[in-house]
């Protein structure tokens, strides 16, 4: 069954000085600033387009290797994924780095890594993303 996520932003002025919101329309728990500083300079207490993939990348990622892990027969103590998501202005997202570091008790180094990089290429925000050029993934077994 297909589902549907919902975001909704309010922008008011010009790109350089305007501001924002961002909220989370189905799961209704928040709503965050956004403004140009924030993307392409210090965040300054607001989120950014950038951000957002980066949560969005991270979880995925961690739930994708999580189930590639169960079918495997393998099952994480821990996952942590850090997604860091470069922004260059004029050019967009040049990079994106997903950090992994996870304890899944009798997987070995190998089969370790060959289920991250399977999670990396099969996460739905990984292939939506397909058009990011640098996408690496550093994938430590803890």
């Amino acid at each position: 069954m297909a589902t549907t996520r919902t975001a909704k932003t309010h922008w008011e002025g010009n790109l350089q000085e305007g501001k924002g919101t961002v909220a989370l329309e189905s799961s209704k728990i928040g709503t965050y600033d956004v403004s140009w500083p924030a993307r392409a300079e210090e965040p300054g207490g607001k989120t950014s387009p950038e951000e957002l993939i980066a949560a969005a990348h991270s979880s995925c990622f961690s739930m994708a290797f999580s189930g590639a892990l169960a079918r495997k027969g393998h099952t994480a103590e821990r996952i942590e994924t850090r997604a860091d998501v470069t922004f260059q202005p004029g050019e967009g997202i040049t990079a994106i780095k997903l950090t992994v570091r996870a304890a899944v008790p009798g997987l070995s180094e190998e089969d370790f890594q060959a289920t991250a990089q399977d999670a990396k290429a099969n996460c739905p925000v990984s292939q939506a993303l397909a058009g990011v050029k640098n996408i690496t993934l550093d994938a430590q077994l803890v």
